[in-house]
């Protein structure tokens, strides 16, 4: 039988907790507006380059190549300004800190996330999210191949994960086993793709959005034999 002593919930940021695919639309929208769409194109030709290299999102890295050739243009420099100061907090899914703070009451919460040491903090911090997972904030380049330092961070007889893709959650199932219960939210993208649909193990839970883990007790996150 769980409680509430033995339980940290690992919660995703991107599409899980708020609505990223909304911030890329914003900013693609933004780009194409201030530059036109071929050298809006060109920005996210460096954000998928950028990302085959670092294994991550580095929206400021593609910003700072895609300046090359337009120095002088006058929209430049705003750009910087559009992302360090998004509305990320405007972004947030219906309830997602009620969700949180629903989950602070069942045991103990923090991030877990994947992304850059510069902008996902800033994202998080923005959002609300730090301050609702009180600075329980981890970012990996890859968080389902260091559950270790998960472990020796929050040490508890059981993990909860909350994630919108089933393939991080099926290869951090495959690592902790039953010492971990795996939510996947069925938003975003990647949580929309087909091949979302045929991951090994499959999740333990699913829920359509993040709202709906406030209609779950801690029961419900029971270890899955």
């Amino acid at each position: 039988m769980l409680n509430n002593e033995k339980v940290v919930f690992l919660l995703d940021v991107d599409n899980t907790l708020l609505d990223n695919d909304r911030f890329g639309a914003d900013l693609g929208a933004r780009l194409e507006q201030a530059f036109g769409a071929v050298e809006c194109r060109r920005y996210w030709a460096i954000f998928a380059q950028l990302r085959e290299q670092l294994g991550l999102a580095d929206y400021l890295g593609s910003l700072q190549a895609f300046r090359s050739g337009l120095d002088d243009h006058p929209d430049l420099l705003a750009m910087s300004e559009f992302l360090l100061e998004y509305p990320f907090a405007a972004r947030l899914f219906p309830r997602a800190l009620d969700a949180v703070a629903h989950l602070n009451a069942l045991g103990r919460t923090a991030v877990l996330s994947d992304g850059d040491i510069v902008y996902q903090p800033r994202k998080i911090q923005r959002s609300g999210i730090w301050d609702a997972v009180e600075g329980r904030v981890m970012i990996y380049l890859h968080k389902e191949r260091v559950l270790d330092h998960v472990l020796q961070r929050y040490p508890t007889a059981h993990y909860v994960m909350v994630d919108d893709k089933p393939n991080l959650l099926a290869a951090m199932k495959s690592t902790l086993k039953d010492k971990l219960t795996t939510v996947f939210v069925r938003q975003g993208h990647y949580a929309l793709a087909p091949e979302s649909t045929s991951v090994d193990p499959a999740p333990d839970m699913t829920i359509e959005r993040i709202a709906d883990l406030i209609n779950h007790t801690l029961s419900d996150f029971q270890e899955r034999p």
